[in-house]
């Protein structure tokens, strides 16, 4: 089986690309198109373009994990494959999807992280393969939550293979990827990771993950209004003339963005204040 490592831009994934070559190295890109969130350097752009084939205008992450991907590329020396699925303005406006994505509906990962490197992997491999994923080892329920959906040890994934004849997609499911925790197996915790990177040259963002990511607490919400105003005004802006109630991130008519801006902390807190578990992931 050809090996894959699966990359977020963080410190933890960005560890088993260093550690742990594989054939290939892959990372998904989640766009935005707001022009108020521009990605300030345009060359940068312009490699990020060349990269996805795609037009880059913004992320809806941290702008660092930009420069974390081509710093890590030129720090193990092995090229990093970049994917990126329809922006998240057109994964919100499909009619499939009705409302917006929430911790009961997180098609938002579904469709601009794990389908682009599905299409990205039946491209280039199209056959049963390991795919390492950055899970620590004191996040075994984690890794255990994602074993119990494999089929034979393996992960499928549904897609569109064609039309019929009256114009309806025709699906198919396809087994693709057997999950490995490297890091799990060889008992690697966050210590070792920091101490790692406490001395190369590689710069990561103080969170990875969409700044406004529902997973997160209102707490860490309101600190990120401080730290990306124009990217949390993107995620409020989404919030605003839905069609059905409480059709926000939270499932919560009273805990929009717009009124998490309006919070006052009773004392100023930084990013050492919050615990993993309050940033909340993308489920990968």
């Amino acid at each position: 089986m050809k090996t894959v490592n699966s990359l977020s831009g963080g410190k933890t994934s960005s560890y088993i690309a260093a550690n742990y070559p594989a054939d290939y190295n892959v990372f998904a890109l989640v766009r935005i198109e707001d022009t108020k969130c521009t990605f300030p350097d345009k060359e940068i752009r312009k490699r990020v373009e060349d990269k996805i084939k795609k037009p880059f205008i913004a992320t809806a992450e941290m702008d660092t994990i930009i420069y974390t991907m081509f710093d890590l590329e030129q720090y193990i020396g092995k090229e990093i494959h970049w994917v990126s699925g329809p922006t998240f303005e057109e994964v919100i406006a499909h009619p499939s999807n009705n409302v917006l994505p929430s911790t009961l509906r997180r098609y938002c990962t579904a469709q601009m992280k794990v389908a682009p490197i599905f299409d990205w992997w039946l491209k280039t491999i199209a056959k049963p393969s390991i795919f390492n994923i950055g899970f620590r080892a004191n996040e075994q329920r984690r890794a255990k939550s994602v074993l119990e959906r494999t089929v034979n040890g393996l992960l499928e994934q549904k897609h569109i293979t064609g039309k019929s004849k009256n114009g309806r997609n025709k699906w198919s499911t396809t087994s693709w990827q057997r999950p490995e925790f490297p890091l799990i197996k060889d008992r690697i915790y966050k210590d070792t990771i920091e101490n790692f990177w406490s001395d190369k040259p590689v710069r990561f963002a103080q969170l990875n993950n969409c700044v406004g990511c529902f997973h997160r607490n209102e707490v860490l919400l309101k600190k990120m209004w401080d730290e990306e105003p124009k990217k949390m005004q993107w995620f409020a802006n989404q919030e605003k003339g839905r069609k059905y109630k409480n059709d926000t991130f939270k499932m919560d008519n009273n805990i929009t963005y717009e009124k998490i801006k309006q919070w006052k902390p009773q004392i100023e807190l930084s990013f050492d204040d919050f615990s993993e578990c309050d940033s909340g992931y993308c489920g990968l």
